[in-house]
This record gives C-alpha cells, structure tokens and sequence, in this order.
C-alpha cells in the first residue's frame, strides 16, 4: 500500500526531529530535575532498615550474614539483592554447612518471601528524614527543579515509606521502584521512567543523587550527572549518632575511602550528605552554561 504525505507535515516533522536533537546535543540549560534515592540518602540515615531486614530473613533458614555481605549488593532490587548475596563463595560455604548444598533459586524466591513482610514491618522504623532533606527540597522548588526518586524497594514497600515521609514534609513528583520496570540498577529504566513522568529533557538536564555504587551506576547509565552520598548512607553504614561519634580523623578518613570508590565508578561529585548538595547543583549548572555535558 502507497502513503501519500502531506509535504507541509514532512517539513515540520523534520523540524521536531532537527529541534530535539539541537536540544539534546547542545543543551545548556539549567538542571531541571534531581532524582533522589531513598534509603541512606533521603530517609534512614545509615540505611540500616534492609540490613536488618536481610540478617533476618537469612537468619530464618539458620544462616548468619555479615554486614559487608549485605552491604555490597545495596541499592539492587530486593530479589536480585539476594540472588548476589547467595552467589558469594562465604555465604554459599554456610549455606551448605546447614543445608548440604548450595543455595539455587529457589531458595533466592523462598528468601524473598520473607524478605517483603519483613521489610513491611521494619521500614517505617527506619523513616526519619536525614537532615537537610527539607531545605533541599524548598530550594528546588525555589528553582523550579522536579523531584523524582527510584528504589529497590517495591511499590506496597515504598508506599509505607512515602506516608511516613509525607507526614515528616518529603513527597517527591515521581516514585519508581524497581518491580515496575524490566530491570533494577545499574539499568538506567528507572531513571526514564522518572524522566518521562516529569516530561524532562534531555538526560543531562537532570541529577542523580543515591548512596550507593549502583546509584551511581545507574544515573551514569542514563546520561545523568551523578552525586553519591558518603557519610548519611550505606557505605558508611553507621546511625547517625554513630557517624557523628566518631572521631574526626576517623571519620574523614572513611569518608575519604568512600568517595574514592565512587569516583572510580564514575561519580562526578561526592558530597555527606544532601545537606551538602546545593552547591554541587549550582556547580552542574554552571558547567551546564559552558556546555559542558555529564
């Protein structure tokens, strides 16, 4: 069959696609939306609701777990979380010490079974806002900047997070967790979803900002500038009076650690927390101006 086009509305849909990709290639804009994680960056300092949750639940088949085997794999979906924690050779060895074999996949979706009741009860334990969560949002709304969010939680998980977060003055434009799309991080899908709901281009426009490598991983993916957290999260792993406790060389040290780590994943800035942010954010702005692309 033969499609005849109307030659007025070839040359303007030639002109959308030379326009968007004019925008994409050259933009130079302000940031215009920042995606924010949740556990360890905006909510649970030290991001110890899932650590307690998993100690449980492995606990539950008569196998103990250490906080670095937990750690590792945060910021996964909640299931692949536990498919990588059963693969590491530590883990599997006691694994096979009670069960005398290793751990397959059916004993990950066993696991996870107890991993989302679980995880039901504790979150709201660990809801309690990490300083400065408040006045970055009033400043990026100050500026016109869109809030989303992603998460490995999944959603019946997330919306007992949010109502409590709401109740304390955070509720973010968009939240997507991992269980709605294809793939969790390092996948980038989570961050066009959030993309798409907000109605932002291009990519470089907007920031992501988590506590964990595969925050980093997954905003990098996606085409985004990336700031990853260092003290507030899970790579310190601490409670806030922890962290604070701790003597100052001590502390900087770790945190110095930390950064590193993320700059070799690829992070652009490190910061403690999103009390520290803002000028990070009017730092991409102003590379943003010059041309500059994430």
């Amino acid at each position: 069959m033969h499609t005849c086009f109307d030659q007025d509305n070839v040359e303007q849909f030639e002109e959308l696609l030379l326009e968007v990709g004019d925008r994409c290639r050259d933009y130079s804009g302000p940031v215009r939306a920042v995606i924010l994680d949740w556990a360890g960056t905006t909510v649970d300092y030290g991001c110890i609701g899932p650590t307690e949750v998993f100690r449980r639940a492995f606990s539950g088949f008569g196998v103990t777990v250490d906080d670095e085997e937990i750690r590792v794999f945060m910021g996964l979906k909640k299931i692949d979380h536990v498919r990588a924690m059963t693969h590491q050779k530590t883990l599997s060895g006691r694994w096979r010490q009670v069960h005398g074999r290793d751990p397959n996949e059916q004993d990950v979706q066993d696991i996870y079974a107890r991993i989302e009741p679980l995880m039901m009860d504790v979150v709201t334990d660990h809801a309690e806002l990490i300083p400065g969560v408040r006045n970055l949002v009033t400043a990026l709304r100050a500026k016109d900047i869109r809030i989303g969010s992603t998460t490995g939680y999944s959603r019946p998980m997330v919306e007992r997070l949010m109502a409590s977060a709401a109740g304390q003055g955070y509720k973010p434009d968009t939240v997507v967790c991992s269980t709605e799309v294809s793939e969790g991080r390092p996948y980038p899908w989570m961050c066009y979803v959030n993309a798409m709901t907000l109605d932002v281009f291009p990519m470089s426009a907007m920031i992501k900002i988590g506590d964990t490598v595969a925050d980093i991983e997954e905003g990098l993916n996606a085409g985004m500038w990336t700031i990853g957290l260092t003290m507030s999260g899970n790579e310190l792993g601490l409670s806030r009076r922890e962290a604070e406790s701790l003597a100052p060389d001590d502390l900087s040290s770790s945190l110095e650690l930390i950064a590193r780590r993320f700059r070799r994943a690829g992070a652009h800035y490190t910061a403690r927390g999103v009390w520290e942010v803002l000028p990070l954010i009017e730092e991409i702005e102003l590379r943003l101006s010059r041309g500059v692309r994430p």
